[in-house]
């Protein structure tokens, strides 16, 4: 006798805000039911990725921006090789934040002409190969040039410098500030023009300037302000550079919806408010090219992480469904990376026994908490939510996890098993 369909069941009350396809009310990445995906995979928990979404984000991006912007993927989003692979020809360059990602993303095939390294504290190791290479590096400070001078003595080479500036505003309502007050991100902007009358002195292939002041905003107009004071720091220094940059690049921050009530950003307007700036700068800069950087924004609605229910239990009139995932895989979900007020992610039951319910699974909710199996109250992937009644043995399903899952949480914390990752 066959079993019946394995619908997903999700929470009204916090629908997930995702573009994945269904067929006969059943989750599909790619092509794959959940159920034939654990199949394939062979374990949970998973993160599962569904390339055609990452693809669409991009082509709905390239519509709404300037023809002449340039888009770079932020591997530290997501830097799963297979990834990475498939979003290379899409892309115009990448950006690396250590030796190991840039190490992936030479093997995806991207030119070392297109690949830019940042980051506060880049060791010895992660110079020379980056000046080796002929990666553009963002410098972080003086220091930092006064090491890439030693080295390209010691290589041969001149290093590929743009600098990277702590500007003296922020991108407001961003879920995470680097830049504005006092920051280890970059040289401060009002010690940035004096450094650039000295840079001559360096003997360093000079190319340009990286400004960047956070991520993670959903507010079009914060955003476009941001860009508009980016622009305008970024001629004034142009003006006291030795030579004529090549690049400016203006970061990302755009943001997407995790939680109840937010929406999703307008794209047009950013894009046309992005032209008239660029427009502007080629008055006075006809060759320099404009980089926009984005990671999340790219990956994070395509993916999702699965775990199994393991364990139901009722403590003091508070319900859990005890899973083999948790903070380890899923250190965002679980509100310790960036949340300062912990917010649940949209999360679904995938029932085996869905339809098999006397009554219709919809109207069977409880308040429920779903934890990981780890020793700490911090282990939780959602709190208190309306669900879907769970049964031992089903899946739970967490949405928005393309971006800082795997790769940004703390797999080893009491040495469980590791989490899996798939593209289809």
């Amino acid at each position: 006798m066959n079993n019946p369909p394995t619908p997903v069941h999700t929470s009204p009350t916090h629908a997930p805000m995702t573009q994945f396809k269904q067929r006969d009310g059943q989750l599909l990445i790619g092509n794959f039911t959940l159920r034939q995906l654990e199949s394939r995979v062979g374990q949970t928990p998973f993160y599962a990725y569904d390339r055609q979404l990452i693809k669409q984000r991009i082509e709905i991006f390239r519509q709404h921006m300037p023809e002449d912007l340039l888009l770079h993927y932020a591997i530290k989003a997501n830097p799963m090789p297979a990834l990475v692979d498939f979003i290379q020809p899409q892309v115009d360059g990448m950006d690396v934040a250590s030796l190991g990602e840039l190490n992936i993303a030479l093997n995806s095939g991207m030119a070392p002409e297109q690949i830019s390294f940042a980051g506060p504290g880049k060791n010895e190791l992660e110079l020379q190969a980056a000046i080796a290479c002929g990666i553009t590096l963002h410098c972080e400070s003086a220091t930092e040039l006064e090491r890439l001078k030693r080295i390209s003595d010691q290589l041969g080479i001149k290093a590929k410098v743009a600098l990277r500036i702590n500007p003296d505003f922020t991108l407001k309502n961003s879920g995470m500030k680097m830049g504005g007050g006092a920051q280890p991100f970059g040289i401060d902007a009002e010690v940035a023009p004096q450094l650039l009358q000295q840079l001559d002195r360096y003997h360093l292939d000079f190319v340009g300037f990286h400004i960047y002041s956070g991520s993670q905003n959903l507010n079009a107009d914060a955003i476009m302000k941001m860009q508009n004071e980016t622009f305008q720091l970024s001629i004034k220094l142009m003006d006291l550079a030795p030579q004529v940059p090549q690049i400016i690049n203006i970061g990302g921050g755009l943001g997407i919806p995790y939680f109840p009530g937010e929406k999703r950003l307008n794209l047009a307007d950013i894009g046309e408010n992005l032209h008239q700036q660029m427009d502007y700068l080629h008055l006075r800069y006809p060759h320099v090219k404009v980089v926009m950087e984005l990671g999340r924004f790219l990956v994070a609605e395509a993916g999702i992480y699965v775990c199994k229910v393991l364990d139901i239990k009722t403590s003091r009139g508070e319900k859990f469904l005890i899973t083999n995932g948790g903070l380890h895989h899923h250190l965002a979900a679980s509100g310790n990376f960036g949340q300062i007020i912990r917010k649940n992610y949209p999360v679904a039951i995938d029932t085996k026994i869905g339809t098999q319910h006397e009554m219709p699974i919809e109207t069977q909710k409880e308040v429920v908490s779903v934890v990981g199996p780890l020793c700490t109250p911090l282990d939780i992937l959602s709190a208190k939510m309306s669900l879907p009644v769970a049964n031992i043995g089903d899946l739970v399903v967490i949405y928005q996890s393309g971006a800082y899952g795997l790769s940004a949480s703390p797999q080893h914390f009491l040495s469980h098993p590791a989490a899996a990752e798939i593209l289809v």
